[in-house]
């Protein structure tokens, strides 16, 4: 077997055991498709990343992102922890606070910011664009599992992952919403829909994300699908918090409590950023 070294990190966590774990193999050159797609299986966490050589010189560092059943081109929880993880293990160096990711996505910028005595990364999502998927009835209709539709449109939007997005007319309707996950795991995109309302306690917006056709039935904390909204709303003139920059909340209904940092810049690209921890340092053999 070949000995890799390995990291578990908190993502969008502020404090170890809160946000989204991320598993993290490092010196994957070497491992094909299949075998990084039986090693996330084997994780059981809704993400893992691989280090490879990058490709191009452009590159500081390059991530292949892998749920328990697919790859992804792009998934922002994985892209802020792989930053975190490349600075941390001495793979790349920010130049001038930035950082440049490369992905399946493709060359995403990285701003490297420290925050207190700690790295906060925060990465620029690929853009999020409409897809002309008309939504099934039961998503137009003004009660959806038995809460209150917001004023936005449901629609299927996509930066990387596919995420239909769903606004619900307060914050109370997202944290108590009880969703049927079969109906879910019917939707076109790869069974994913994902809630949202203006914030409590506060937070500008609270957001949960349920992917039970990918086999996760309801995701922590989900950067590709706040980045998603935070389009969404821009485009709407509805942009949360203040020049540009707001706080979300998503996970707290599965213990997890994690905090989303959320920017659209003047040019209106996303930015989504937010605290990692290491959990597990060590190394796996596989």
């Amino acid at each position: 077997m070949s000995t890799r070294r390995f990291m578990q990190l908190d993502v969008f966590a502020p404090a170890p055991g809160a946000g989204n774990p991320l598993a993290a193999m490092f010196d994957a050159d070497g491992l094909d498709a299949a075998r990084m797609q039986a090693f996330a299986a084997w994780t059981n966490l809704s993400e893992t990343i691989f280090f490879l050589a990058p490709t191009t010189p452009e590159a500081d560092y390059r991530i292949r992102i892998f749920t328990p059943r697919m790859e992804l081109p792009f998934a922002g929880h994985p892209s802020v922890g792989a930053a975190w993880a490349a600075v941390h293990a001495g793979l790349a160096r920010p130049r001038a606070g930035r950082l440049v990711q490369e992905c399946a996505a493709g060359l995403l910028p990285v701003r490297a910011d420290q925050v207190g005595d700690g790295l906060q990364p925060a990465v620029r999502s690929p853009r999020a664009e409409m897809r002309k998927v008309a939504p099934p009835d039961w998503l137009l209709a003004e009660e959806v599992f038995g809460a209150r539709r917001g004023p936005l449109q449901p629609a299927l939007w996509n930066n990387g992952p596919d995420w239909w997005l769903l606004e619900l007319a307060d914050a109370a309707a997202v944290r108590g919403l009880q969703p049927d996950l079969d109906a879910i795991a019917a939707l076109p995109g790869k069974g994913k829909l994902a809630v949202f309302a203006t914030g409590d306690e506060g937070f500008d917006l609270v957001v949960r994300g349920f992917a039970p056709g990918v086999g996760i039935p309801e995701d922590p904390a989900t950067g590709s699908v706040n980045a998603s909204i935070a389009t969404a709303l821009h485009r709407a003139g509805r942009l949360p918090g203040r020049n540009g920059r707001y706080l979300a909340s998503q996970g707290r209904e599965v213990g997890r409590d994690a905090r989303l940092q959320l920017e659209v810049d003047g040019d209106g690209e996303v930015w989504v950023g937010g605290p990692v921890h290491a959990v597990i340092q060590g190394t796996v053999d596989w």
